[in-house]
């Protein structure tokens, strides 16, 4: 236990340091968008410092840190090929405005150290089944929780790849994309997100205090859904478009359904 305390308390520091590095480039470039890229690789750093720290059982180990390190990666670069060339993400304008002269120093606290600790404590599952020695051997929940995290990583990156062509289309300018995985959920992205850390926690559980770590899945699922995710972001990019406003009385919000029977 002492070890995992050291473990964590490193952790932190460390993605701590990133989100106070990537707070002074914001300020140079007056644009926090930086903030929504740091969020994969925040992850990638846990992983892999954690996987040098620990003594835990190496198989469990390279499964974790590889998983986290592929969605992270791919996360981070899709984010930030999709903000080039384009101005600040409106949700931090719109704060820009609410805050004026404030915004620097509320920004710092507001966005990248609140996303330093929620990546901290989204990162518990990974952080506790890597330092766990015992079993020394992969369980048939390693297996399950691995084969869930695929299913959310395939549904995620499927879902990113299909907007992307679909707003690459001048055709589809504002229109709505309600076709392929979003024909059966408004936000099939943040499912499969959420999807992969909830297998990361199934993983957990094959480990001592593994089950203690439902904060993990529990906090990134409820930041998806009421903070960062569907919640802000229906409320700022769709909420005055009449197409949007039919696409969501016929389609769940998070969890894929057929469409119209929510």
């Amino acid at each position: 236990m002492p070890e995992l305390i050291q473990i964590l308390l490193i952790n932190l520091a460390a993605v701590t340091i990133m989100e106070i590095a990537g707070w002074l480039i914001s300020l140079k470039k007056n644009n926090v968008t930086i903030a929504d890229s740091l969020w994969g690789l925040g992850f990638i750093i846990i992983a892999w410092l954690t996987f040098l720290q620990s003594d835990g059982f190496l198989w469990r180990k390279v499964i974790i840190t590889a998983t986290v390190t592929v969605w992270g990666l791919r996360l981070s670069y899709h984010i930030t090929k999709r903000g080039l060339g384009k101005p600040e993400d409106p949700r931090y304008t719109q704060w820009r405005k609410e805050y004026g002269s404030r915004f620097p120093i509320v920004s710092l606290f507001r966005v990248f150290l609140v996303q330093a600790l929620f990546m901290w404590l989204i990162a518990m599952s990974l952080q506790v089944a890597q330092s766990a020695e015992m079993p020394d051997y992969i369980t048939i929940t390693d297996i399950a929780g691995a084969a869930i995290w695929l299913t959310g990583f395939i549904i995620e990156s499927s879902a990113d790849r299909q907007l992307s062509q679909f707003i690459k289309d001048p055709a589809n300018r504002g229109r709505v994309m309600r076709y392929k995985l979003w024909k059966y959920s408004r936000h099939p992205n943040y499912f499969g997100e959420a999807t992969m850390w909830w297998g990361i926690f199934i993983i957990s559980c094959s480990v001592e205090y593994g089950i203690f770590t439902a904060i993990s899945p529990v906090l990134i699922t409820y930041t998806l859904l009421k903070i960062t995710g569907v919640s802000l972001m229906e409320e700022t990019m769709f909420k005055d478009n009449p197409e949007y406003a039919e696409y969501k009385r016929t389609t769940s919000s998070f969890i894929p359904w057929i469409p119209g029977r929510k």
